[in-house]
């Protein structure tokens, strides 16, 4: 993790349009730390307790859960996004019930606790903004759920790597057997099983270093 002097207001100010009072804005230029994580640094530990709240400027988060060694993904904080993990710790001084890792390079603005709850009352925007976080935030766990809860593995894999190939642009999904089972919360045996079986059906090949969709 680095610190890194505030960059030009405009920029930082460009993440946050959404932030419509003037004293808001100011407040954040003056309270917020601007931090960089390289990918794979660990910016939320699972247990720890909150001292600042990650507002991402660049890069993406992936927060999950871990339980018998086995991770469960929850979602990805991209820019102009937080994390509702942290936003719940902030709020009732909680430790936090999950992991954040780097997923890219990221930079996030890390606003101290004590303002979260102040800004509550105190600017709509940022209310609206804590609001829309929860609520966006609850419909990707729901839809979390009702994946896991009711469509078989192999059918969450072949929507993971749709997935992956309409975001990365590419049909070659660089991600080995144990990240595609930490994404889908289940184990690398059986993600390699069904992975051999799509290649057996000619759906995919298997490459050293990913997977490619045919």
């Amino acid at each position: 993790m680095n610190t890194t002097p505030i960059p030009h207001k405009q920029e930082i100010l460009k993440k946050f349009h959404f932030l419509t009072e003037i004293e808001l804005k100011e407040e954040l230029l003056e309270h917020g730390q601007i931090l960089e994580f390289k990918t794979g640094d660990v910016i939320v530990r699972e247990g720890q307790y909150v001292k600042v709240l990650p507002i991402v400027l660049k890069g993406t988060i992936r927060v999950f859960q871990t339980s018998e060694e086995r991770e469960i993904l929850l979602y990805y904080v991209d820019p102009g996004q937080t994390c509702m993990m942290s936003l719940s710790a902030c709020f009732f001084n909680n430790q936090s019930p999950s992991k954040a890792v780097a997923a890219t390079d990221t930079t996030i603005l890390a606003i101290p606790t004590p303002f979260i709850t102040q800004w509550q009352t105190k600017y709509k925007s940022w209310n609206t903004f804590v609001i829309r976080t929860f609520r966006n935030r609850y419909d990707e766990l729901l839809g979390t759920f009702e994946s896991v809860a009711f469509e078989h593995i192999d059918t969450r894999i072949n929507e993971y790597l749709l997935f992956r190939k309409e975001k990365d642009k590419t049909s070659l999904i660089e991600i080995s057997h144990q990240e595609l089972a930490n994404e889908l919360g289940t184990t690398r045996v059986v993600v390699s099983r069904i992975l051999k079986q799509f290649e057996l059906n000619e759906k995919v090949k298997l490459h050293r270093k990913g997977i490619e969709l045919t």
